[in-house]
Parts: structure tokens; sequence; C-alpha cells
């Protein structure tokens, strides 16, 4: 007989949603069998459109049922940490968006008590299972391009999100750059150990008085020597711009951004194509199947995530230098902050 997992889902926003359809649709060995949300309406009208058996406002509820044999955590940030801890201590195995936390020693404890139980904890940085990022990683490890020199990655969001989420948020770094500074240690499979930061607020006034930056380019040295460069903005206005590109002694790969179509309309006056998504869940719809797919395989054949929490930890190590940095004007090691391994 075909062994099924069976699911709880604790947060029923916009992410959760997405992976409720996941879990209820495209992975025949996965059973979600309830949501949880503060919002009792949010967590019904979930529960309705993917056909869950039981909707909660206490995320408790799932961890008390014996048979829910893993969580997926999509709630928001300031919850991550402690509902990892209490996943892990009712021996639930465990998907969380990132980040874990802005605070380390939070994330610490949160790992320990993963560590402890021997359950699995996989942490949300969908953007390593697209296709085309993981064909770019697959052509730096093994070799195809050389030894990689230089790293370039360039991620621009089609515009800011809500103050009230930025005051939140932990600021670009945390809220935005973190993805790019985990597809930094993927692509080149080493750890970053400085940053210099140069950014600023060119997009709304009101990001700088919410105590964010809207712009900013972000400089990491890997301890092999390769050399990085990040930029982000708030705002393209041309839509969702995600490019990386790593060159090395031996050649280049480079990955554009994904478009509807692959139509090229050519006139008298110029040639141009239709724009790229103007969202992220557009943008990565396949590498968030993916990933739940990769969360539910791991937990059937025994296997190590893909993404642990070491992973969701040192990015965030990474976006707090990247803070000192701005506010220092200097370059930051990531051993200032804390070890990363």
């Amino acid at each position: 007989m075909t062994k099924v997992t069976n699911v709880g889902l604790i947060g029923a926003g916009r992410i959760g949603r997405v992976h409720a359809e996941t879990l209820a649709h495209r992975i025949p060995r996965a059973k979600l069998m309830a949501v949880a949300d503060i919002f009792l309406e949010a967590a019904q009208k979930c529960a309705v459109d993917f056909q869950i058996s039981s909707a909660y406002t206490n995320h408790q509820e799932i961890l008390d049922d014996p048979e829910i044999e893993a969580v997926v955590i999509c709630s928001s940030t300031d919850t991550h940490a402690r509902f990892i801890e209490e996943a892990a201590e009712a021996g639930k195995h465990i998907f969380c968006e990132k980040p874990i936390d802005h605070d380390l020693q939070k994330i610490d404890t949160a790992l320990e008590a993963v560590e402890r139980a021997g359950v699995k904890l996989q942490i949300g940085f969908n953007r390593r299972f697209d296709p085309s990022f993981k064909r770019a990683r697959e052509l730096v490890a093994t070799g195809e391009i050389g030894a990689p020199h230089l790293l370039r990655i360039t991620s621009r969001d089609p515009e800011p999100p809500q103050i009230e989420y930025i005051k939140v948020s932990g600021g670009i770094f945390l809220d935005m750059t973190i993805h790019d500074f985990d597809m930094a240690r993927y692509l080149i499979g080493d750890e970053v150990e400085e940053i210099y930061v140069a950014g600023g607020v060119m997009v709304d006034p009101a990001i700088g008085k919410a105590g964010d930056i809207d712009t900013a380019i972000i400089t990491l040295r890997f301890k092999s020597g390769v050399i990085g460069t990040i930029d982000n903005s708030r705002q393209a206005v041309y839509g969702y711009d995600q490019r990386v590109e790593v060159f090395g002694s031996g050649g280049c790969v480079s990955v554009d951004n994904n478009y509807p179509n692959t139509a090229v309309i050519s006139d008298a006056q110029n040639v141009h194509r239709d724009l790229p998504p103007n969202f992220f869940i557009e943008r990565y719809i396949d590498s968030y199947i993916t990933e739940i797919k990769d969360f539910i395989e791991c937990i059937q054949q025994d296997k190590k995530p893909p993404v642990t929490g070491i992973d969701g930890r040192i990015p965030v190590v990474m976006g707090l230098a990247a803070w000192k940095s701005y506010r220092e004007n200097r370059p930051v090691k990531l051993n200032e902050i804390s070890p990363t391994g």
C-alpha cells in the first residue's frame, strides 16, 4: 500500500493557499487534513476551497492530532520560531516559510528543539527549486564553467509592499534580499564571509520614514574568494525582475527573466516582447510545488531536507550583517554577527 503523509497547514493567507492547493491536488501521497488561521473565516474558506476536513483558529488543534504527521507553517514571521518549537515537541515534521525569525537566539532555540525531537525541518527558500536556477547550480557544481569567479544576482520587485508590512518585516535585507542571500550560497556552494552595502531611498520617502531603504547594491566576498553582487529595488515598473549570472574560469551561466511567451514583435519602430510576470507567485509557482513535493518525499524516504534549519539561519545572519554594513558604512564580516560554519 502506498504511504500517505497526513499534513496540517498553519496559516491560510496568500502563500498558505498556494501550499494548500499543492497538497490537495498535486501530491497524491499527501493528505491535507486540517488548516488553522487566527481568522476563522480564512481557515474555513481554505477548507472549503481545497476539501480540507477541519478548520480551526487555534493551531494547537493540529499539533494535538495524533494522525497528523507533518505541519506546513505559513503564519506571520513573529510566530515561526515558536510554532517550530511547539511542532517539534509534538513530534511533527515541519516545513516553515522563511525567515525562521529575525532574532538569532530564537532561531537557535527552535533549531535545538528540532534536534532534540529528531523531526525533519525544511525552510521555504523556494527559489532553489526553480528549474533554471537549479540548472545553473548544477553547471557550477560539476565544474562546467570552471572555477567560479563572479556572481551577479538581480532581484527587483514590481512594486513595494504596504508600509505597515515594512514596519514589521525586518526591512529589505530580511524580507526581500534574504532570498538572494540564500541563492548566493546555493549557486556558489560556499559561505559568504564579508558583506558591504550601499543603499538608499529612491522609490518612496515613506519607506525611509518607516526605517527601511528600497534600493541597494550588496557586495559579497565568499571564503573561496568568489566576489558577488546583489542589486535590489522595491519597484521595477516593467515587472518582476529575477536574473542571475555566474562567471567562471571556463565559461559563464546566466538565467534571464521568465516571460509569458517567447514571441518577439518586430516592426518599423522597435523590437519588443511582452513583459515578465508581475507577481512572485506567477514567476515561481513551479518552485513552490516542487519544494512541497520534496518535503513530503524527505519524510517518506527518511532523507535530509533539501533546505535545512541552518540554511534558514545563515541568511538571517547575512541580513543582519547587511544592516550593520549599511548603517556603519563599512564592510562587515559575518563572524561579527555570529559564526556561520
